[in-house]
C-alpha cells in the first residue's frame, strides 16, 4: 500500500518575495495583490498580515484601509510556479523517486519504502518541515494512504505534521470540510446548500442522485480520497535528466523477466552516461503497472559510477520488493543525481601498497536501509562533545586530529550522565555509583583540566572541567569529570558526571 506525503506551503508567494528581498522586515505585514480588469484583491497574505485581520480574497482597497503602511506587491504566478518547481526537484533528490508539483502551493510524493532512509515517517516529516523553515518557507506536511487524504489533511490542520496510520484514512477524513475534496467552489457551495457539511456526510449519501445533479466529479474525488480509485502521481523530471525506458506490449511479472529487462536498462543508462562523461550517484527505477499504479526503487552510490555489473547488482538485490500485481507495462530507469566521472587506469606495482576500496560495501549497506551511513571526523575543539562531527563516508580528510597527549574513551556518551561519588577534593573519587551500580575505584589518572570556550557563549567564560580516567575492581575503565575547579563556585557546580567508557 502506498504512503503519500502532501506538503502545503500556505504562504509561498509572500515567502518567495521575502527571500528575494531580505531588506523586508519580518514584522512588516506583506500581501500579494491580484487583479482582473479594475478589480484588485488579496491573493496571498503572510503571518503578520493574518494577525491584523487581512484575509485572502479581501478587496485590496479594504486591506489598505485597515492596515496603515501595508506592503503590497503585485502577484506573479509564473515566479511562484517556478519556485514550486525548484522545491519539487529538490525534494525529488532528497526524499523519494516519485515527487510531483501540486499547484498552486503544494508538493506530493509517494514515500513507500523510502521513509526508513530518513529514520521513519515521524522523523521524515519533521525533518522536511524544518528544512523548509530553514529556507524561509512555512510548511505543513501530512502523510496518509491516499493523495486525496494527505492533501486534505495538510490544508485542514494547524499542526505542522500529521501522520495517519495505515488503514485509518476513513476515520481521519470524515470530519473534514467539503472544501478539502478538491471540488470546484461552485459545487461545494451547492452541496452546502443541500445540507452537506463534512466529507463523512457526503460519503454516506446515495451516489446516484449526486452524480445525476453534479456529474461524476463528486464520486471520483470521494473514491480517490478513500482509496477506492487509484490516483497515480506523475513524477517530475529535470530537463537534463538521463533516463531510459522500456514499454511492453504484453505485461510482465516473473522475477527473472523483470531482472532481465532491468539489466538491459542499466546497460543503456550507463552508455548514455558515458556519452556525457557522467557517473550516477542516485538512480531511480520506476515500475508502471497495468492498474495505473507505480512502484519506485531507488539505489544510491557513495561516489559517481557507471559500472554496469555493479549497478545491476544493486537493483537485483531489491527486485524481490517489486509487486507486479496484474502485470508491469513499463519500466523506466533515471539517473536522478549524476556527476562528472573520469575513468582512470589503475597502476599495479610490486612496491606500492594497494588501497582497498570500501565504497561497494558502503553502497550495499546504504541501499539496504536503516539510518544514513556516516564517518566521524575530529573538530578543532577541546570540549569533548564538540570535538566530533559526522561526515560522508567517502569525504576527504579534513586535516584535523584529536589530541593525543591524553587518552580518549572509545565510546563517548551522547550527554554526560550524573553519578554519585565519594571523593576528597582535589583527589579522584574513591567510589562512584552509575546507573544504580556502585563501583570501587582501584586506579585513577588525572586530572586533565578542560576550559570552557568563551567565544561560544558567555556562561563558559570561567567554566572548567577536571577529567579523570578511573578503573574499577573489575578492570573496566571510565572517563569521569567534576564540574568546576573545586574552589570557585563560578567555575562549576562541583557535581560529578560520567562522560565516556574505554574499551
Amino acid at each position: 500500500m502506498a504512503r503519500v506525503v502532501s506538503v502545503f506551503l500556505p504562504t509561498l508567494p509572500t515567502d518567495r518575495i521575502r527571500r528575494a528581498d531580505p531588506s523586508l522586515s519580518p514584522d512588516t505585514p506583506l500581501v500579494v495583490i491580484a487583479r482582473s480588469g479594475s478589480k484588485r484583491w488579496v491573493a496571498a497574505a503572510d503571518g503578520a498580515a493574518h494577525k491584523l485581520g487581512l484575509r485572502v480574497g479581501m478587496p485590496a482597497a479594504k486591506a489598505q484601509a485597515l492596515v496603515q503602511g501595508l506592503t503590497m506587491v503585485d502577484a506573479d504566478p509564473a515566479a511562484d510556479l517556478a519556485t514550486l518547481e525548484r522545491l519539487t526537484l529538490w525534494a525529488l533528490s532528497q526524499y523519494s523517486p516519485v515527487v510531483a508539483m501540486d499547484p498552486p502551493a503544494g508538493i506530493v510524493m509517494d514515500t513507500e519504502g523510502a521513509d526508513h532512509l530518513q529514520g521513519g515517517e515521524d522523523l521524515m516529516l519533521s525533518g522536511l518541515v524544518n528544512r523548509f523553515r530553514a529556507r524561509g518557507l512555512a510548511a505543513r506536511a501530512a502523510i496518509a494512504d491516499t493523495w486525496g487524504a494527505a492533501h486534505a489533511l495538510a490544508r485542514s490542520t494547524d499542526h505542522e505534521t500529521v501522520i495517519i496510520p495505515r488503514g485509518d484514512t476513513a476515520k481521519a477524513v470524515n470530519r473534514l470540510p467539503l472544501s478539502s475534496l478538491r471540488l470546484p467552489a461552485k459545487i461545494v457551495g451547492s452541496l452546502r446548500t443541500l445540507g452537506f457539511a463534512t466529507v463523512g456526510d457526503l460519503a454516506v449519501a446515495p451516489r446516484a442522485p449526486l452524480t445525476l445533479r453534479f456529474g461524476p466529479e463528486v464520486g471520483r474525488r470521494l473514491d480517490q480520497m478513500f482509496g477506492r480509485l487509484a490516483e497515480p502521481i506523475d513524477p517530475i523530471r529535470p530537463a537534463d535528466l538521463v533516463e531510459v525506458q522500456r514499454s511492453f506490449a504484453e505485461p510482465i511479472g516473473a522475477p527473472e523477466t523483470i531482472e532481465k529487462y532491468v539489466s538491459r536498462l542499466v546497460r543503456q543508462l550507463c552508455l548514455e552516461l558515458e556519452k556525457r562523461g557522467l557517473g550516477v550517484r542516485r538512480a531511480d527505477l520506476i515500475v508502471h503497472r497495468v492498474d495505473s499504479t507505480i512502484q519506485p526503487l531507488r539505489a544510491g552510490t557513495a561516489k559517481p559510477v557507471r559500472d554496469i555489473a555493479w549497478l545491476t547488482k544493486l537493483f537485483r538485490d531489491r527486485i524481490e520488493k517489486i509487486e507486479p500485481g496484474f502485470g508491469i507495462e513499463k519500466l523506466s530507469l533515471a539517473a536522478i543525481a549524476a556527476e562528472p566521472l573520469v575513468e582512470m587506469q589503475s597502476a599495479s606495482s610490486l612496491i606500492e601498497e594497494q588501497v582497498t576500496d570500501v565504497t561497494p560495501l558502503i553502497d550495499v549497506l546504504g541501499n539496504r536501509g536503516g539510518q544514513r551511513i556516516f564517518r566521524v571526523a575530529p573538530v578543532a575543539s577541546d570540549v569533548p562533545e564538540r570535538s566530533v562531527q559526522r561526515i560522508a563516508p567517502t569525504a576527504e580528510e579534513c586535516g584535523a586530529t584529536w589530541p593525543l597527549h591524553w587518552p580518549r574513551p572509545s565510546r563517548l556518551l551522547p550527554n554526560p550522565e550524573a553519578i554519585e561519588v565519594i571523593a576528597l577534593l582535589p583527589y579522584p573519587p574513591v567510589s562512584f555509583t552509575w546507573r544504580g551500580k556502585r563501583r570501587r575505584v582501584k586506579r585513577a589518572d588525572g586530572p586533565e583540566r578542560i576550559f570552557g570556550e568563551w567565544w561560544q557563549r558567555s556562561s563558559e567564560w570561567v567554566a572548567v572541567r577536571d577529567y579523570f580516567v578511573v578503573e574499577d575492581e573489575a578492570g573496566e575503565r571510565f572517563w569521569i569529570f567534576r564540574s568546576g575547579d573545586g574552589v570557585d563556585v563560578d567555575t562549576g557546580s562541583r557535581k560529578w558526571f560520567l562522560h565516556g567508557v574505554f574499551a
